[in-house]
């Protein structure tokens, strides 16, 4: 899959606040994410965003 800044992302589990969708900043080896219900952000290696991405 493909990622690029701007895109929405849905994980398989929800962030805490109950949200799972999130904004990707950043691409690289690692990925800045934002979540779409706190505004929260953070940065998770792309490894990990690969395996939990839903859609």
């Amino acid at each position: 899959m493909d990622f690029e800044v701007g895109q929405f992302v849905e994980m398989k589990k929800p962030h805490p606040c109950g949200e799972n969708r999130w904004e990707i900043l950043r691409v690289g080896m690692d990925f800045r994410l934002r979540c779409m219900g706190c505004g929260r952000q953070v940065m998770v290696p792309r490894k990990v965003v690969e395996k939990k991405v839903k859609k």
